[in-house]
């Protein structure tokens, strides 16, 4: 008799715990994945909005973006474009193909090479860190060019194999590309997971660089909204074990240890 009354009273104690905690575990837990769903979609979708991938045929970035790496680039209105950003642009004279190149002078500036090996923009020597090591900024010297108002002086990266503005030298527009033709600026390398671009310092010295876009608060929002979703999802069984296990300690004779 007194086996059966304890029995029964750890049970009714344990319904009655059971169903209160029960119920707000399942509200919060509602709560998270509802809040996480919004998190996540709503960085992939503002992601969207606000970027364009990119593959790069080619090597002429290296080693900044070998060949067939994956980018992301911010869609950015051309004249955002500052000195050291990397940007997609689409011109007619460069075989009207999106390419991806470094911007290292704008409207207004001169730009010659190479005096000690390093690119001359205004005046100043500039430190260009993402070249390869020991690579001088140009394989051969070229004139002083003074950039037009609206339009951007491009090079790459692997000065020794890319076809940029000092391939263009005697155009028109004496190698220069127009800021309307500038369609995004890359931002990072994802494929393979190489991360932000490193900011482009040696120009500091000329004015105010591009500040990076929002790629880190998105990647954020949307790990974030992963990370609720799984565990609100995860309350469910996670609780119903937790019941059972009570349960079965609820229900265990008193003397039967």
């Amino acid at each position: 008799m007194g086996v059966e009354s304890t029995t029964r009273t750890a049970s009714r104690g344990g319904a009655k715990g059971g169903p209160a905690g029960s119920r707000t575990g399942q509200r919060l837990s509602g709560l998270a994945v509802a809040l996480g769903l919004i998190l996540f979609l709503g960085g992939f979708a503002w992601g969207a909005v606000v970027y364009r991938p990119y593959t790069v045929p080619t090597s002429s970035m290296s080693p900044t973006i070998t060949a067939g790496e994956r980018v992301l680039a911010q869609r950015v209105d051309g004249g955002a474009v500052r000195r050291g950003d990397v940007v997609v642009f689409k011109d007619a004279t460069w075989a009207n193909v999106p390419m991806v190149k470094r911007v290292v002078a704008v409207g207004g500036d001169t730009v010659s090479c190479c005096q000690d090996g390093k690119l001359k923009v205004n005046g100043k020597r500039i430190d260009e860190p993402y070249l390869p090591n020991g690579t001088a900024a140009e394989v051969s010297n070229f004139p002083t060019v003074t950039v037009p108002e609206g339009r951007l002086f491009l090079l790459g990266d692997e000065r020794g194999n890319s076809v940029d503005s000092t391939a263009h030298l005697t155009d028109a527009a004496s190698g220069t590309v127009s800021r309307k033709a500038v369609e995004a600026r890359v931002d990072a390398v994802v494929w393979p997971m190489h991360g932000m671009l490193k900011s482009p310092t040696g120009f500091e010295t000329l004015g105010a660089l591009s500040s990076p876009g929002p790629l880190r608060t998105i990647v954020g929002l949307v790990i974030a909204g992963a990370v609720l979703v799984l565990g609100g999802a995860a309350y469910g069984p996670v609780a119903k074990r937790a019941g059972a296990a009570r349960a079965r300690a609820s229900t265990e004779p008193a003397g039967a240890r």
